[in-house]
């Protein structure tokens, strides 16, 4: 259940939001945002994840002002934790409109990674992507904040 206004939105938005979702994979992209890039990598993604046989590791994936961190669903184990200021921009696919997906710069090794995921239903995925869109707000607002004394 979504809330209804952006106020609404704000504190569990502090704690991180919580989407469950299936990892379909990464590939590199050389731009750090573009629905047409998105698009196309989206694409490779779910191309290559279609090719392979494995089955898909279900993630939890929590959406917070600090940035976006995936967890194993299973084991409950850290996958990983990606700032918010290394996330350059998020989407859901037009053709695939159950695919979130996310551009951030890698931290080992500085490349933009497009990183996709598939959820149960059309409003989850477009969900993740508002809430996202809601946490890059919030950190701005949380920056300007703390820099508007000085």
């Amino acid at each position: 259940e979504l809330p209804e206004s952006l106020a609404d939105m704000q504190e569990p938005l502090l704690e991180g939001m919580c989407f469950t979702l299936k990892y379909l994979g990464m590939t590199l992209v050389e731009k750090p945002k573009g629905e047409d890039m998105a698009a196309a990598a989206i694409r490779r993604i779910v191309a290559t994840a279609r090719a392979g046989a494995r089955k898909f590791q279900k993630v939890i994936l929590t959406v917070s002002p600090r940035g976006i961190s995936l967890q194993d669903a299973d084991t409950k184990e850290m996958v990983e934790n990606i700032s918010i200021y290394r996330i350059s921009y998020c989407t859901t696919d037009k053709l695939q409109n159950k695919v979130f997906a996310y551009v951030a710069q890698s931290q080992e090794s500085g490349a933009l990674e497009c990183h996709a995921f598939l959820s149960p239903k059309k409003k989850i995925a477009q969900a993740v992507t508002l809430t996202v869109a809601q946490a890059f707000q919030m950190a701005l607002d949380l920056w300007e904040a703390a820099h508007a004394g000085r």
